[in-house]
């Protein structure tokens, strides 16, 4: 159900949301969502319990950091309300990692500390060398956003699997089709 593709974890999250500019399919439609995405993208080894404001939170900051990158990536301004949600949720404590006997980690916290992680995560990217990596899909469905880390930084699709398959295949048909 989450796809972790884009490099960052912040991107990942703001990756929860499929086709914004169309059908805006939103993978995180409940805290119980929230719950198994903090899960999913290594942030927490327990079930959070996410409750609404929690999620709303979540979701103000998923949001945030989408407009924030995207900024970035078309090299535009940012807006210092979408910037000043991500710091103020950064502030938070993070969780706290454990190192096992058999050399595993857990992760202990509350949900705040995940979504403190995620903010950082915006706040380390985007105020740093990864800026200049930020770009959209090149699908013209999807608007997911995505680090460049390609040796010739020439990378056109948040995922190959997904939405690199689908372009190539449609240009396929585009090319083929009398």
């Amino acid at each position: 159900m989450f796809v972790f593709v884009s490099g960052n974890l912040a991107l990942d999250f703001a990756g929860t949301v499929k086709a914004r500019a169309t059908t805006f399919d939103d993978f995180l439609g409940t805290p119980a969502d929230l719950d198994t995405w903090l899960r999913a993208a290594d942030l927490l080894d327990t079930a959070p319990h996410c409750d609404t404001a929690i999620f709303d939170r979540a979701v103000r900051l998923r949001e945030a950091g989408y407009r924030l990158a995207l900024s970035a990536a078309r090299d535009e301004p940012v807006a210092d309300a979408d910037r000043e949600i991500v710091n103020e949720l950064a502030r938070g404590a993070l969780p706290r990692l454990t190192l096992r006997s058999d050399a595993t980690i857990t992760r202990h916290g509350d949900p705040d500390a995940a979504l403190a992680a995620i903010a950082r995560s915006a706040i380390e990217m985007l105020g740093g060398p990864e800026r200049g990596l930020i770009k959209e899909c090149g699908r013209i469905e999807c608007t997911r956003l995505y680090l460049d880390t390609s040796r010739g930084k020439s990378r056109r699709w948040c995922d190959m699997t997904i939405c690199g398959n689908r372009a190539k295949s449609a240009a396929f048909r585009a090319r083929h089709t009398d």
